[in-house]
């Protein structure tokens, strides 16, 4: 027989990535292992400890060889075992290897705080993920996270605007997502519109509906509250340090100290893997997505299984809203998801459908939005000048297209997704 004829594989494409990358550095920074002078990037990890000195020339010199020879085992085709640690090995080490490098020289960098920001910038990115995951996970494609996360933002400020209690301004905004993510439910499951038709009415309808309410109510009651000096009592939500687990050094700044959306994700992620793939209500849902037809047969109602799991996924999708207008800035913008629920489902399909996956493809993002906030504090520069403000910005759309195009490609979700049940 033939052989049969193979082209360029996705693993060829992020192993020579990984291999031009190498090379790239090799050439940097090979050159200043003589100089006289050599560049140190100083990291901080622990507070009131000294900064830990890294030479920047050999530290980078180091994980270029590691990426090239990353690259060339996972081109073997008898290594595939060995090349896939690689390459994950390799994907761990550009946060060092980019700390090190736009650090060098400059001010001692905090690496604890540069991971503790990419954790909560990722949050409403997770929170994203995980109301994908249940709508998908079900049958129901869900475009529409980003307008129940911006219709969560702008109801639940302004209830708090108006009642003057924070946590009630969550509540009202977990209600509001899922009270419109049943809209998307009675829209594609009892009337069989196209579910990515339904999603994008649902995102103009909540741009709309919230424009409308930010000018209508929150801003006269926030100028009045400014007028009677009374603006001190909105603030964002309050900080939390867990006793005994915040003072585990290094471990205890970045997961045991936050604020209360930042710990509901982490106990939601646990929470979302454990319930669909330990119990009966996930092992009917994943049902449900693959093959509903078989489902109905064995007695699972079908409609009322895509009901329930299309509102907890707003109800999710609201709560990360929350986080933008409660716990970020104490405010809202029109607008102000800025396509996040869009970064969302990328970090949905990057991580396969699965809670832990998607939790991943999140940090992701939140790291690029961290590292374009690092670059402003440094002073970073291309090309003669300080980076633009308006290419850092860019950063988290940037690496959506490289993840989604360059590094997934073609991903199949749920069998059932996307697809209206008909008895």
């Amino acid at each position: 027989m033939p052989e049969r004829r193979r082209g360029v594989t996705r693993r060829m494409v992020i192993a020579g990535f990984f291999i031009l990358i190498g090379m790239m550095l090799l050439a940097t920074f090979v050159p200043q292992l003589s100089a006289e002078s050599p560049l140190v990037t100083r990291l901080l990890f622990m507070v009131r400890q000294p900064p830990l000195p890294v030479p920047t020339a050999p530290a980078l010199t180091l994980i270029a060889l590691f990426y090239i020879i990353a690259g060339l085992v996972a081109l073997v085709p008898r290594a595939q075992v060995a090349g896939t640690w690689l390459l994950w090995s390799s994907a761990a080490l550009l946060f060092p290897a980019i700390m090190i490098g736009v650090a060098a020289g400059k001010q001692p960098t905090n690496a604890v705080t540069m991971i503790s920001e990419t954790l909560r910038l990722g949050t409403p990115i997770a929170l994203g993920a995980l109301a994908g995951i249940y709508a998908e996970r079900c049958g129901v494609v869900n475009i529409a996270i980003e307008g129940m996360m911006l219709t969560g933002a702008g109801f639940g400020f302004a209830t708090y605007v108006a009642t003057g209690n924070i946590w009630l301004g969550v509540t009202a905004a977990v209600l509001l997502g899922g009270l419109i993510a049943l809209l998307h439910g009675l829209l594609s499951i009892s009337f069989k519109t196209d579910q990515i038709i339904s999603g994008t009415v649902i995102n103009i309808l909540a741009i709309g509906m919230t424009g409308y309410l930010r000018r209508q109510y929150i801003v006269p009651h926030v100028n009045t509250l400014q007028a009677s000096g009374h603006t001190q009592s909105l603030a964002t939500m309050t900080e939390i340090s867990i006793p005994g687990l915040s003072d585990i050094p290094i471990l205890g700044p970045i997961f045991f100290v936050g604020k209360p959306i930042f710990f509901l994700m982490l106990v939601l992620v646990l929470v979302t893997h454990v319930v669909l793939s330990y119990t009966r209500w996930g092992l009917r849902t994943r049902a449900v997505g693959e093959n509903p037809r078989a489902a109905d047969t064995v007695g699972i109602n079908v409609s009322r299984t895509r009901y329930v799991n299309i509102a907890i996924s707003g109800m999710i999708a609201g709560l990360g809203g929350a986080w933008l207008s409660l716990e970020k800035v104490g405010g809202f913008d029109d607008g102000m998801t800025a396509g996040k629920g869009f970064i969302a489902l990328a970090a949905m399909i990057f991580g396969k459908w699965t809670p832990f996956g998607s939790f991943g493809g999140a940090m992701l993002f939140g790291f690029s939005e961290a590292l374009g906030i690092r670059f402003q504090i440094l002073k970073v520069e291309l090309f003669g000048g300080p980076v633009p403000i308006q290419f850092l910005q860019m950063l988290p759309y940037v690496l959506t297209i490289i993840v989604l195009a360059g590094l997934i490609g073609r991903s199949v979700g749920p069998a059932a997704a996307g697809k209206p049940y008909e008895k």
